[in-house]
């Protein structure tokens, strides 16, 4: 597979591997730290209501790890517990009591930092992915709709490659209908400030890459050979005859052609009216003879 088209599979290093299964508490401390759990959940373990969960969360202090939507096309956020677990243990003042005044205004001015928090979690885990600097740059394009990413890259040749590139979906996105294009919503930056950071690191990332190896330009089209046209015929003259073909003549076959020598024998000429006249006098021959012989009529 070529360095222009997505890996089938982001592989593990066998090394990372190795570590896991290496730790005093694998295989179940692995399990608890990459369990995640939702919002009800989440605020149990915190020991608070899960509308002060949900404060918490939309204000930006824990980031979901996933999302899925649900039967009634609603957005389900899941955390990883050992997170949860390590924010109430550091945070210990804002699960009792009053929230601060700067945490309520940003709440009433409506707030919610979820989906913004999941897509820099997200971009950062494709980042550690790979190493390749058009690869990483077409993770931070795949946040940008078309219109953001097409003022940003000019290049067709560039945004065709950034395309190819592009890292699959998360797992469980929906296939089709309106869940979809829900789920497509939260995988782009919304925000002016959102998009406006993404944009500036496409930049910064397009300029590595660029200096890495230019974007693959297609070769050109062989030119096509124009085809023979034979030339258009004038039309012939208005009342003249219909022009036919010649008829066909079998090969070696000669045309028959006049023997006679000239001044040869010919055909007999047919006698005009004048000598018929003559002829048919009383006489025959001798009486036209005599007629030729005789000058005067009277």
């Amino acid at each position: 597979m070529g360095w222009d088209q997505p890996p089938e599979r982001r592989p593990v290093e066998r090394a990372e591997i190795d570590r896991l299964k290496a730790a005093p508490d694998f295989p179940a401390g692995l399990r608890d730290r990459v369990r995640a759990v939702g919002a009800g959940e989440a605020a149990a373990l915190l020991s608070v209501a899960p509308t002060r969960f949900a404060r918490l969360v939309r204000t930006g202090h824990l980031s979901p790890v996933r999302f899925y939507l649900n039967r009634y096309r609603s957005v389900i956020w899941l955390y990883v517990a050992a997170e949860v677990t390590a924010f109430g243990e550091a945070h210990p003042e804002l699960l009792t009591g009053r929230l601060p005044v700067a945490l309520r205004e940003r709440e009433a001015a409506g707030e919610d930092l979820r989906a913004r928090n999941w897509r820099s979690r997200h971009l950062a885990l494709l980042l550690r992915g790979t190493a390749d600097p058009w690869a990483r740059a077409a993770a931070i394009a795949s946040l940008l709709d078309p219109d953001r990413l097409a003022e940003t890259v000019d290049d067709p040749h560039e945004r065709a490659l950034l395309d190819r590139l592009r890292p699959a979906p998360p797992p469980g996105l929906p296939l089709a209908g309106t869940a979809r294009e829900t789920a497509e919503r939260l995988l782009r930056a919304d925000g002016p400030d959102e998009i406006r950071w993404h944009r500036t690191n496409l930049t910064l990332a397009l300029a590595e890459a660029r200096a890495a190896r230019p974007a693959p330009t297609p070769s050109p089209a062989p030119a096509p050979v124009p085809e023979e046209r034979s030339l258009p015929q004038a039309a012939p003259p208005r009342g003249a005859p219909p022009q036919t073909a010649p008829a066909y003549r079998p090969p070696g076959r000669p045309r028959a052609r006049n023997t006679h020598p000239p001044g040869g024998p010919s055909r007999p000429r047919r006698p005009g009216l004048l000598e018929r006249l003559r002829r048919s006098l009383p006489g025959g021959t001798a009486a036209a003879g005599a007629w030729r012989g005789r000058r005067d009529w009277g």
